[in-house]
């Protein structure tokens, strides 16, 4: 039995409760009730959620648990004593402590993040920074793990976090069934962009993780079918049917996939010109980058980096 402490405190934001709603699924799909949640706060009894009504909390006490999750706001708001102390003691006796959104500020303010890696919502990701700088953060990650501090993006991010626990807890299978209960793609990788509208691939084979591994390497160039089956070590009739079945998408969209996700790295981190960026990236020229990302994105790539442009000036 995994006991999960889920903090809350005046002024919650909702979306948090939709990692909850993951680890219950987790009960449906195994058929038993692996995870027992409670909801934590510092003086128990109602608390009051940032749309008006509230939720019963239990106060805090010297109750153990395997994951201690933190609450998000829409606002970042002073933090009391009590709330800083817990968090400083769940680091030392839950297996890892969580914190989706803006819940990242408490383990800052904790000390917690001193020396990590974490990320939080991509709008108060600067501010996390500026404030707490001993903190390595990664502002445009779905989430992070760093030793046992789970560190997520906001809003629909906690049901990734929360996705990738169930997967460490009880494997992959148990994740994706919790996914399609959920009615959602499967989690997104940590490391992906929060931008990112490109759905992960995850081969089952070595295989076909080679052959992505060599597009990715190799985008500048054609990445035929041949060349990717010849890195794969199979004939390129039994590639395409080994990756469209391990992958769900045909090597030529993937590759594509692959294509605009450096392209809009490359103009979100750099000044290339488009031209540039569609060479390096293998679309030749910018009209068949733009009409990729168009198909991909929903998005030119002119309103990405302007975008890209926007935040970096705020």
């Amino acid at each position: 039995m995994h006991r999960i402490g889920f903090v809350v405190f005046p002024g919650f934001q909702l979306m948090g409760f939709a990692a909850v709603t993951a680890f219950e699924m987790a009960n449906v799909a195994l058929g038993e009730p692996v995870y027992e949640i409670e909801l934590l706060s510092e003086r128990g009894g109602e608390v009051k959620s940032s749309a008006g009504f509230g939720v019963l909390a239990k106060a805090f006490d010297g109750t153990a648990y395997d994951t201690v999750m933190f609450g998000a706001s829409s606002t970042i708001e002073p933090m009391t004593p009590a709330l800083i102390e817990f968090a400083r003691h769940a680091l030392k006796t839950a297996r890892r402590v969580a914190a989706p959104c803006t819940g990242a500020f408490v383990l800052a303010e904790a000390g917690l993040l001193d020396g990590r890696r974490a990320t939080t919502h991509w709008a108060f990701a600067r501010q996390l920074q500026e404030r707490f700088p001993a903190v390595q953060v990664e502002e445009d990650r779905i989430f992070i793990v760093d030793g046992s501090v789970w560190t997520s993006a906001g809003m629909t991010a906690s049901i990734d976090l929360a996705l990738a626990m169930i997967e460490k807890d009880h494997g992959q299978d148990v994740a994706r069934s919790v996914a399609r209960k959920l009615v959602i793609y499967h989690r997104r990788a940590g490391g992906q962009s929060q931008f990112s509208a490109l759905l992960e691939l995850e081969p089952k084979s070595d295989r076909i993780q080679r052959s992505i591994d060599y597009a990715k390497a190799h985008l500048r160039g054609v990445l035929s079918v041949e060349e990717l089956a010849d890195a794969a070590g199979l004939s390129p009739r039994q590639f395409s049917r080994a990756f469209r079945s391990e992958t769900g998408q045909s090597p030529a969209k993937a590759v594509e996939n692959l294509r605009v996700e450096a392209a809009r790295l490359m103009m979100e981190q750099g000044r290339h010109p488009m031209d540039v960026i569609a060479v390096e990236t293998g679309f030749a020229d910018p009209d068949r980058m733009r009409r990729a990302f168009l198909r991909t994105l929903g998005q030119p790539p002119q309103t990405i980096r302007r975008n890209a442009r926007d935040s970096a000036s705020a």
